[in-house]
């Protein structure tokens, strides 16, 4: 039996959702976070942010990818770690400069 998350913890769903959409103001504001990195640092961090941002913004509007493996990576837990992991290092490449 598969336990809908937006159903019992709506919370998550709404901070995750919060937490992307500053995410993606703060980079549209600030490009240089990701911009000033090399090309073989910069490609993974796309593309997590892509699968982070992408993941939250797919849960809130209550989209589900089709492939189970694909629906797997874009629902709690995966989802979550994908965005906490990408905002540690938004912040953390944010307190370097």
């Amino acid at each position: 039996m598969r336990i809908e998350t937006r159903r019992c913890l709506p919370w998550i769903t709404l901070g995750g959702i919060l937490l992307a959409a500053g995410l993606a103001g703060w980079l549209l504001l600030q490009p240089a976070l990701l911009r000033g990195l090399p090309l073989p640092l910069r490609l993974p961090l796309v593309g997590l942010g892509i699968w982070a941002l992408g993941a939250a913004f797919m849960q809130a509007l209550g989209l589900e990818a089709r492939w189970p493996w694909l629906r797997r990576m874009t629902t709690p837990p995966w989802s979550l770690v994908a965005l906490a992991g990408f905002t540690l290092v938004v912040v953390i490449r944010a307190l370097m400069l």
